[in-house]
């Protein structure tokens, strides 16, 4: 990967998050606590038919061991651990943990003229699954960076797009 010194302050910026929480979340955060024996999520974020569950990085094995008895469990929703980070660029890779990411850049969206941080895999299969079914997945991710994160210097929060590295 190569980065300038102006990606640089945008990939290593700090990050914090807006935590609100409705009663439904509030019941989620008490049944993740019960499942994984202890551990109670920094925040929850539900958007459609995803459950963000984010944990700390030492809670992070512990929790993501449950997993699959929570899908099992909760049927219509597809539910996700994410560790949560301070820093951009590793909230990134936080959002896409099983896939392997060749490269992530600060581009510019020529119709818009608005920056946006590409992420790019080496095979298709893989940028389908970072995208999701009909591009659920990575619009909800946009949600995330649009609602909850909240960045260091207050910058206009950038759109994440996957990309197809030929």
């Amino acid at each position: 990967m190569f980065y300038t010194i102006a990606d640089d302050l945008i990939f290593y910026q700090l990050l914090s998050f807006i935590k609100k929480y409705t009663n439904y979340e509030l019941k989620l955060r008490e049944y993740f606590h019960n499942k994984t024996k202890g551990v109670y999520p920094e925040f929850i974020v539900v958007i459609n038919q995803f459950i963000f569950f984010f944990v700390k990085k030492k809670d992070y094995l512990n929790s993501n061991m449950h997993i699959n008895s929570m899908r099992r469990q909760i049927t219509k929703r597809k539910i996700l651990i994410i560790r949560i980070e301070k820093i951009l660029i590793n909230l990134l890779f936080s959002f896409f943990p099983d896939l392997n990411i060749d490269d992530i850049k600060i581009e510019f969206d020529d119709q818009s003229g608005n920056r946006e941080i590409s992420v790019y895999f080496l095979f298709y299969e893989e940028r389908g699954r970072a995208i999701g079914r009909n591009g659920d997945y990575i619009r909800a991710v946009n949600h995330i960076f649009e609602n909850q994160v909240v960045f260091e210097n207050n910058n206009i929060p950038l759109k994440v797009k996957c990309k197809f590295k030929k």
